[in-house]
């Protein structure tokens, strides 16, 4: 990747975890990933939803929540992101809510300095029902109302960062609504039945329709609560192609954005200047 003033390239990458009960533990693995990111040469390194915290009920999250700027997650990752030099993406980590018995499910950016400069909290809320399997996540969380947009500099390049989550993939007037991004940026615990058979075509979906890159990082295994995650973290390009996929287990992927290939796809089929409503 090109490190020039004038670079058009961004190198970022996107960490799978396969998260426990046990927060400690969950912290350590983070960390070990966001050095080996970094040191493989990536900027931006994006978590996993719930990547603190798979709970082995849905209330232990509502036990680890913290006030906004404080608490020790939060402190561990500025800490991760300042002693690695890269730009975190932290997932999600669970905030106090207004209400006391929910938790708000929240993306939170750190720069290389280790200061907070995203936050993004989850807006649709997933609701599942099977005969074996139930999720219902406004049990325990407070939805979010203001969609999360990010913009960095990075070489002299400005770079414009749509954050989203999860259930929010299903969901495409939010992306419409955040306008017109470089990538759109989506931790995720997409559970494995509904994963293997709607996660990448949604994922291709989101990044064909507004023409950007897509990073998607998610939960990707059987957690000590039995519940089983699809995985397959991504990074799809403007044009739909998976530049990376991750298929389960713990590890990461890497990739270069490309303002020239952005341009490219928006030049040669123009469908965002070509909108009506």
């Amino acid at each position: 990747m090109s490190t020039s003033a004038n670079s058009t390239e961004l190198k970022i990458a996107s960490i799978q975890m396969v998260s426990t009960p046990n927060l400690a533990e969950n912290l350590e693995t983070a960390e070990r990933l966001v050095k080996a990111v970094a040191q493989d040469g990536s900027q931006i390194a994006v978590l996993p939803e719930y990547f603190c915290l798979m709970g082995l009920k849905d209330n232990d999250k509502v036990l680890a929540r913290e006030n906004l700027d404080g608490g020790p997650i939060q402190e561990r990752l500025s800490a991760i992101a300042k002693d690695s030099g890269i730009y975190l993406v932290a997932g999600t980590i669970p905030l106090k809510a207004k209400d006391p018995n929910k938790v708000l499910n929240s993306t939170l950016v750190f720069d290389p300095e280790g200061k907070r400069i995203g936050r993004y909290d989850k807006i649709h809320l997933f609701g599942f029902q099977t005969q074996t399997e139930r999720y219902q996540e406004s049990e325990t969380i407070e939805a979010g109302d203001v969609p999360g947009l990010l913009k960095i500099s990075i070489n002299q390049q400005d770079w414009t960062f749509g954050l989203s989550i999860c259930y929010d993939l299903r969901f495409p007037e939010l992306y419409r609504a955040l306008g017109t991004v470089d990538c759109h940026i989506i931790p995720a615990a997409f559970t494995y039945t509904t994963g293997k058979e709607h996660w990448e075509i949604l994922l291709r979906a989101r990044a064909i329709e507004n023409q950007c890159y897509i990073l998607a990082s998610a939960q990707g295994g059987k957690h000590q609560n039995q519940r089983r995650t699809w995985g397959h973290s991504m990074l799809i390009d403007p044009w739909g192609a998976i530049l990376a996929d991750l298929p389960e287990g713990e590890g990461f992927i890497s990739g270069v954005l490309c303002k020239d290939k952005l341009n490219e796809v928006r030049s040669k089929l123009p469908a965002l200047a070509h909108r009506k409503l």
